[in-house]
């Protein structure tokens, strides 16, 4: 792979992170902390961009590749917090939080499941 694939893929990692931890600190402001809120929101809203960027520009805008170094490996994959929302289950778990870590898992699974559908469904109907 060359150097400049991996400047893609950095700066829109840059770019993923960032959005990442500003929406995270702003949904825990706003909605507190008792329920990791950000986390199943930034999970969603990556499903739905990825879907919506992957199907739209595979079926509808053949794109330089290039854009889905930046979108859709550096953004979503330093946007998208898989590894925060398997932590954060764990500790439901560990402390017998049973209600909490079922409604995380499956909130975190059927959402963005459901967000890719329907990101792959509004770039097929544009």
């Amino acid at each position: 792979m060359a150097l400049r694939e991996y400047l893609y893929v950095s700066l829109g990692g840059i770019f993923g992170a960032c959005a990442r931890y500003f929406l995270s600190r702003f949904t825990a402001k706003i909605l507190g902390t008792s329920f990791p809120w950000g986390t199943l929101f930034i999970n969603i809203s990556g499903s739905f961009i990825l879907g919506l960027f992957l199907v739209y520009t595979t079926e509808k805008a053949f794109v330089d590749p290039r854009w889905r170094l930046l979108i859709a490996i550096g953004f979503c994959g330093a946007y998208t917090t898989f590894s925060s929302y398997a932590f954060e289950s764990i500790v439901y778990f560990e402390q017998g939080h049973w209600t909490l870590f079922a409604g995380n898992v499956l909130a975190n699974n059927v959402l963005c499941l459901a967000a890719v559908l329907a990101g792959a469904a509004i770039a097929r109907a544009i």
